[in-house]
C-alpha cells in the first residue's frame, strides 16, 4: 500500500485544474449525442482538498465531471482514455451513480481523479456543498485540516482506513451545509 502524504496548499492546484477542465471539455465537445447540443454540455468542478485554499491535501486533483446522463460520460470514455485516463469500474457496485477515471501523475502533471456524475444529482450536490462549506468557513477548514493531519499520521500506510476515518466529519459537514441551504448547489 502507498503512504498517505499530505502537502501544504499549492497555488499550482487550481491552475492544474484549469488545464484539466480545458482538456476534458475539449474531449467532450468533439462528439455530439443524438439528443442535441444541450445534452453534449458538461460541467467540470474542482473538488476535494486541492480545491480549498489553505487546506493541506494529497497531491491529487479531484474533478467532478457533470453531464446530463451517465450514458453521456460512458460515450466519452474512449476520448478520455486518449488523454491518459483509465476507467475504473470496480467501485460502481458501491457507487452506481458515478463513473470513475484516474490519470496518474506524469512529470509536472499531478494525479487526477475524475468523478463522472449526473449534474444536479445528490452526489453532485453533496460534493459541491462540502467544498463550498470548507471554502467559506475557515474554522471548519481548519478542523478538517487537523483531522486529516492526525489521521494521516495514524493511517500512514492505509489510504482506505484514512478515507473511512474522515467519513463522519465529511457527512456531518455535508448535512449541515445542505440543511442551511437545501437548494445548493
Amino acid at each position: 500500500m502507498s503512504a498517505v502524504v499530505l502537502l501544504p496548499y499549492s497555488e499550482r492546484w487550481p491552475l492544474a485544474f484549469e488545464r484539466i477542465r480545458d482538456e476534458v471539455t475539449h474531449a467532450f465537445s468533439g462528439e455530439r449525442s443524438d439528443a442535441g447540443a444541450d445534452d453534449s454540455a458538461v460541467d467540470l468542478q474542482h473538488i476535494g482538498s486541492t480545491s480549498v485554499p489553505e487546506l493541506c491535501a494529497k497531491p491529487v486533483i479531484d474533478v467532478l465531471l457533470g453531464a446530463a446522463s451517465l450514458a453521456r460520460i460512458e460515450a466519452n470514455i474512449g476520448a478520455l482514455a486518449a488523454l491518459g485516463y483509465v476507467y475504473v469500474s470496480k467501485y460502481e457496485r458501491e457507487l452506481p451513480m458515478r463513473r470513475y477515471l484516474v490519470r496518474d501523475a506524469d512529470g509536472e502533471r499531478p494525479r487526477v481523479h475524475l468523478h463522472g456524475v449526473v449534474v444536479g444529482s445528490p452526489i453532485w450536490r453533496e460534493h459541491l456543498a462540502f467544498r463550498d462549506a470548507l471554502r467559506i468557513d475557515p474554522a471548519l477548514r481548519d478542523r478538517y485540516a487537523a483531522l486529516k493531519t492526525e489521521l494521516a499520521a495514524r493511517f500512514a500506510r492505509d489510504k482506505a482506513a484514512y478515507t473511512d476515518a474522515k467519513a463522519p466529519f465529511i457527512r456531518a459537514a455535508i448535512d449541515a451545509a445542505l440543511a442551511t441551504n437545501p437548494a445548493s448547489p
